[in-house]
């Protein structure tokens, strides 16, 4: 009984996050395919054909035959979509960017520090989630716009004589990206240079490198995987964000999240957005496929 117990523990600890995957993202996405091969209706939902189990096998094999690709072809002669994946993923990579040379110094310094101060950096960090995301990004407005927090202070200090124009362009987007996601970059990179052994790094000056020098032979290597998830961990939803760029971005924003929520809400044109979905999850499925690669090489290396 002991050994059969064993066994069905560890069948439910392998089947409970495969059932998760199957019906939390497996199902919806195979489910927006569907809306994406269908074509455009006046009717609700706004797209057909809609199928209907009472109408058995034969209307079954039927609605599959009314199935198109003509959805698709639509994203690639319009140049409003290609210009959208290519924003949203120029708007992610600088904003990543920019999110890991703010956060790798904090890691570091958390780092550093002593163990009975961690916790409570660690506790600042993850501080602004106590508060809604939503608000947070308000406050953001408030902030940047022309008499705003920023450029008051900004004219107080005499470093310029006019309000800058930061609110509503992409400046604003990246301020707010960076801002929203910045623990998610921190606490892998701290999680990495928290495991590292210190002592290879006082190895590598002993033999004669320099502090920065031995940085970027043994501590930052050594990061990496923090670094890789933490890169994955912000441009992945950046890619797909709409809050932000709705919000802090101009009416000339062109991102792919924005544009979605048009074609859903404004056109309803439901299968076209259902399309301009499963391109791009398609798309971020390469970085995905880096992540794991960079993962697996890590692991193999360390043992």
């Amino acid at each position: 009984m002991a050994k059969f117990g064993s066994a069905l523990f560890n069948r439910l600890v392998i089947i409970i996050p495969y059932a998760w995957l199957l019906f939390f993202f497996l199902i919806p996405f195979f489910i927006v395919i569907r809306i994406s091969l269908s074509e455009t209706a006046v009717a609700m939902p706004p797209y057909l054909p809609v199928f209907d189990l009472a109408s058995g096998v034969g209307g079954f094999i039927d609605n599959i035959k009314q199935f198109s690709i003509d959805n698709y072809i639509w994203l690639t002669e319009d140049a409003l979509y290609t210009k959208a994946y290519a924003s949203s993923l120029w708007i992610a990579g600088v904003s990543t960017f920019l999110t890991l040379l703010i956060a790798y110094p904090v890691a570091y310094g958390m780092a550093q520090a002593p163990n009975t101060i961690r916790p409570t950096l660690l506790m600042l960090v993850i501080l602004p989630f106590w508060t809604s995301f939503l608000i947070r990004v308000y406050a953001w407005i408030a902030i940047l716009k022309p008499e705003g927090l920023f450029n008051q202070l900004l004219l107080t200090l005499g470093l310029i004589d006019q309000p800058l124009i930061i609110l509503n362009t992409n400046w604003a987007i990246y301020i707010g990206i960076v801002y929203s996601y910045l623990p998610f970059m921190v606490l892998p990179i701290y999680s990495s240079l928290e495991k590292m052994d210190h002592s290879l790094t006082e190895a590598a000056q002993d033999l004669g490198c320099t502090p920065i020098r031995a940085f970027w032979r043994v501590t930052f290597p050594l990061s990496m995987p923090g670094v890789i998830a933490g890169c994955m961990l912000v441009f992945i939803p950046a890619v797909g964000e709409f809050v932000i760029p709705d919000l802090l971005g101009g009416s000339e924003t062109l991102m792919i999240g924005k544009t979605l929520w048009n074609e859903f809400n404004a056109n309803r044109d439901w299968p076209v957005s259902a399309a301009v979905a499963t391109i791009l999850l398609l798309i971020l499925v390469v970085p995905i496929m880096f992540f794991q690669h960079a993962q697996a090489k890590a692991d193999g290396e360390g043992r």
